[in-house]
């Protein structure tokens, strides 16, 4: 399975809900459609994109799914902040079919996910808003190789 690692857009700082209730800005809502764009443009649409329910998350992927031109995102407990990699990878084997999957998330989750994934630890990897890493991911086993890590600043219109 090919996973796409997508980390939410720029969103507001604070929220009068708190934490969970952040939106995006408009540059995170550019920066999604970008993604989407993106995606479509280099023919890399996932077949599903699974996003957590915090509001700059589900944002982001809704943005980009539209951009894209494909089904809306599904919601995820488990990707809500906080979430490890073992949870993730015990969460993926349901969508283990699927030939390309996203992931719309926070960090640090993210990049400790791919850490995992890869076999390297130490804060070797991170992920920016709105960036997106390409693993080949290998079920059973569940160990990946890294396809392209592309920051928010070299995605094109």
């Amino acid at each position: 399975m090919e996973l796409l690692v997508i980390r939410h857009a720029k969103a507001e700082d604070n929220a009068p809900g708190g934490d969970f209730e952040r939106a995006l800005v408009a540059k995170g809502l550019d920066q999604s459609g970008r993604l989407g764009r993106f995606l479509k443009r280099l023919e890399r649409r996932p077949d599903v994109v699974l996003t957590s329910p915090l509001v700059r998350a589900r944002q982001t992927a809704e943005t980009l799914c539209e951009a894209a031109g494909m089904p809306g995102p599904v919601v995820q407990g488990w990707l809500a902040c906080g979430m490890d990699p073992e949870t993730a990878i015990r969460e993926l084997v349901a969508f283990s079919d699927f030939e390309r999957v996203a992931i719309v998330g926070h960090e640090p989750d993210l990049s400790s996910l791919i850490e995992w994934l890869l076999g390297c630890s130490g804060s070797s990897v991170e992920v920016k808003k709105a960036s997106i890493t390409g693993l080949q991911v290998y079920p059973p086993a569940w160990h990946a190789r890294l396809l392209f890590h592309i920051p928010p600043g070299m995605i094109g219109e």
